[in-house]
């Protein structure tokens, strides 16, 4: 098993998966800069490393075949989530240790309302992005 203790910040964020894995999560989360990073693909499982800048968002989206859980490591955000994008009966205002659970078929959004970048890190079962996906900022994630 790959045990990763990311004292002094001297471990490098790569996609670990698939192979069994200890880290400690709040380490890596707290030091990705990238918008999106995977951080280990299984064949069931996904887990991603995203900082969202100030004043930004990830954006409205759902996923139709796909269970999401994100938790907040860092920051303070807003999480928005319904049956449909015009109609977002959920609200609640998040911040460290707050976990954001989204089923399949719902339509969510986070919003960072914080002074720094809203740093988590989001579980997809099954996976949603392929193995080793990076996306620098929020434009770079749209293009694909």
């Amino acid at each position: 098993m790959n045990r990763k203790n990311c004292s002094n910040y001297t471990c490098s964020i790569t996609d670990y998966g698939a192979s069994p894995l200890a880290v400690n999560m709040s380490c890596f989360a707290n030091m990705n800069t990238n918008y999106r990073t995977a951080f280990w693909t299984g064949e069931h499982l996904q887990v991603t490393l995203m900082s969202i800048p100030v004043c930004d968002e990830i954006g409205f989206e759902m996923h139709p075949n796909i269970d999401q859980f994100i938790y907040v490591e860092n920051g303070y955000g807003l999480a928005m989530m319904g049956k449909n994008q015009c109609h977002l009966n959920i609200e609640e205002k998040i911040e460290k240790n707050y976990g954001i659970i989204i089923p399949a078929g719902t339509w969510h959004n986070i919003i960072n309302t914080g002074n720094s970048p809203l740093k988590l890190f989001s579980i997809y079962a099954p996976p949603q992005h392929p193995f080793g996906t990076v996306h620098k900022t929020k434009e770079n994630a749209h293009e694909y």
